[in-house]
């Protein structure tokens, strides 16, 4: 397979995946916390492939057998690889990652003097199941690391008249070996990221050698799953069975206190109290509004917290999406440093598709650039 054709496959599939979520996210854009602590995800990979070929002994010792003496080596020791993978969250730094990888073909060709040849070509595929470690540096960039085994299948195609040792026209071996690597993550938003990943798989060629082969990849990662949005739901305590009726009525107990229920608040706050003009950086006043959301938001048990970014019609519809969707994330950012659990604050950036106002006038735009905060949960102290 050609690495156009591989290219061309992993772009479909990573088209398809795209519009899937896109999909999802347009009807439930918001994520469950315990979801998101035990995901399951799928990806594929693309990328450059390389091993060493001259370090075999036995290929030099077939060339130079009775005396000959090696007159040209040329060795293609880079190929085009993938894999495809999925994998399960088991938390937020450790995942189990089964996979399917295509290492690529390598080949060299020979002579040596007295008209001897050697040419052969190397092809490695197999499966592989990983323990990859997350280790997060911030809202969006991750370092990875992975090790594992991998249950490989080698071939090797040889021609000429010089073959090394216990080596046939065709052979293949199937052994199974470990593999390791590293590399980095960068996630879109809660379904889609990105990776790049340097790994090493230890292979068994068909004569019996073991050898590394290094993939170098880029790919993509797509989440499952998406629950509906919903705010959590109170369910009374069932009703005791009645008693017996006495003789004499006993004096009734008081009642019992009052459950506390469910309960939504919605705060918006103007762009211009958060953020300069056409920036995305909490200003120090608008720290300060934020803070006096926190401090109101004192007694309440937080379930969800979304914020929304919204922004008026100046510029183009993907620039205002973006502003509104780093400007929520900013919110996000300075919440979580005051505090509150990262796992339990949402973002989303609506652009210009919702304004509150006519952006045909400067007020009605600037009543438009907004950040909206909503908390979902349930009040026990009233502030």
């Amino acid at each position: 397979m050609t690495i156009a054709k591989k290219f061309g496959t992993l772009t479909a599939l990573a088209a398809a995946m795209l519009s899937i979520q896109f999909a999802q996210a347009a009807d439930e854009p918001f994520v469950n916390p315990e979801w998101a602590n035990s995901a399951w995800y799928l990806g594929g990979s693309v990328g450059r492939s390389r091993t060493d070929i001259n370090e075999d002994q036995r290929m030099t010792n077939a060339l130079t057998a009775n005396g000959a003496a090696i007159t040209s080596f040329n060795a293609d020791e880079r190929g085009v690889g993938y894999k495809l993978f999925v994998g399960k969250q088991l938390n937020r730094n450790f995942a189990l990652e089964f996979g399917y990888f295509d290492l690529g073909r390598f080949g060299f060709n020979s002579t040596t003097t007295g008209n001897g040849m050697l040419n052969g070509r190397a092809g490695y595929r197999g499966a592989n199941l990983d323990l990859v470690a997350q280790l997060p540096l911030n809202e969006r960039w991750s370092v990875l690391g992975r090790i594992g085994g991998n249950f490989a299948r080698s071939s090797y195609d040889f021609t000429g008249n010089r073959l090394p040792g216990n080596a046939t026209f065709n052979n293949a071996e199937r052994k199974l070996n470990g593999k390791a690597g590293v590399g980095m993550e960068y996630k879109f938003n809660e379904s889609v990221a990105m990776r790049a990943e340097a790994e090493r798989y230890r292979v068994n060629d068909a004569i019996g050698h073991h050898s590394d082969v290094d993939l170098y990849s880029v790919g993509l990662v797509f989440k499952l799953g998406r629950p509906a949005r919903s705010a959590p739901a109170y369910v009374a305590p069932a009703a005791a069975e009645p008693m017996p009726a006495p003789a004499v009525a006993p004096t009734p107990p008081p009642p019992p206190p009052k459950a506390p229920e469910p309960t939504s608040e919605k705060v918006s706050f103007a762009a211009e109290a958060l953020f300069d003009f056409d920036k995305s950086v909490v200003k120090p006043e608008g720290k300060a509004a934020l803070d006096d959301l926190l401090q109101k938001l004192q007694g309440m048990n937080t379930e969800v917290m979304i914020t929304v970014g919204h922004t008026d019609s100046v510029g183009s519809n993907e620039y205002n999406q973006k502003l509104s969707l780093r400007r929520a994330e900013a919110v996000k950012s300075y919440l979580v440093s005051k505090g509150v659990d990262t796992a339990r604050v949402y973002t989303e950036g609506k652009g210009e598709t919702q304004p509150i106002a006519d952006n045909a006038t400067a007020e009605g735009r600037a009543k438009n650039r907004r950040v909206t905060v909503e908390v979902v949960g349930t009040r026990t102290v009233t502030k």
